[in-house]
């Protein structure tokens, strides 16, 4: 039986900002460019997105510079004023700042916030990136930010784990003593596919919290992981021709939407 409380949340990927190591453009573009994709993803059927900076690629280890903090917590204000509740907003600062995802999700209303290395910690393209659970949840405290949940990685995309391997161990650290609200299982890259195997095996492991399923979802798979997962974060497969350069393609949002609730 499909899962009726199943969330989908559509990626904004962002162009990359001004002080990216590549070329950028204008931030009225980038911005404008943001807003016609989460007008997209409304048209289509979704009332979630996330928000991520994937154009500053190559990433920081560590934290983001001011800049895209600021630049980022415009854009979401930028996109809760223009679509209030009927969207829900969530936020991911690549690679791996939460404290910053906070920050920008507590100034312009976002529900969530993606972490990719909650706990424990992981080889990555940006050296070995180490889990800090104890400050983020530290500072969620301290900017008044509770209601804001942390969705976190379960053996993030893009990296090896430095140290167990077991996902259904690394699952049960990850929500029992990392705390987070909702659990992510990703495939080995941006837009692979996810193996349904692990979700249901974190999914045992961990009941008490949301499964979400964090790339790879597409209309051939769409209804397999809505039976699998309570939630999926979607990207690669909704832009026009699958290309994160170019715009989200409302015919994609709506043909996945329409698939997903059946």
């Amino acid at each position: 039986m499909a899962n009726s409380g199943f969330q989908l949340s559509g990626v904004i990927h962002l162009c990359p900002l001004p002080g990216a190591p590549v070329p950028a453009m204008d931030f009225s573009e980038v911005a404008r460019r943001a807003l016609k994709d989460a007008q997209t993803l409304v048209d289509g059927g979704i009332t979630s997105c996330v928000i991520e900076n994937i154009g500053d690629a190559p990433f920081s280890a560590g934290s983001v510079d001011p800049h895209v903090i600021a630049m980022m917590t415009r854009i979401g204000a930028q996109i809760r004023d223009r679509f209030g509740s009927s969207l829900k907003i969530g936020v991911n600062v690549l690679r791996n700042d939460a404290r910053g995802a906070l920050a920008v999700a507590k100034a312009c209303g976002a529900e969530f916030v993606r972490v990719n290395v909650h706990t424990g910690s992981a080889w990555t393209d940006q050296g070995l990136i180490q889990g800090a659970a104890h400050e983020t949840l530290k500072y969620r405290r301290q900017i008044n930010a509770e209601h804001i949940h942390i969705a976190a990685d379960v053996l993030v995309k893009h990296a090896v784990p430095a140290g167990r391997t077991n996902i259904t161990d690394i699952a049960r650290d990850t929500a029992d003593r990392g705390q987070a609200d909702i659990l992510i299982v990703t495939g080995e890259h941006t837009g692979g596919e996810t193996a349904l195997d692990d979700v249901r095996l974190v999914k045992q492991a961990v009941p008490q919290r949301p499964i979400w399923v964090g790339s790879g979802v597409n209309p051939d798979n769409g209804a397999a992981v809505r039976d699998a997962a309570d939630g999926a974060i979607v990207g690669s497969w909704l832009h026009e021709n699958g290309d994160l350069s170019a715009p989200l393609d409302v015919r994609r949002v709506k043909a996945l939407v329409d698939l997903l609730s059946k």
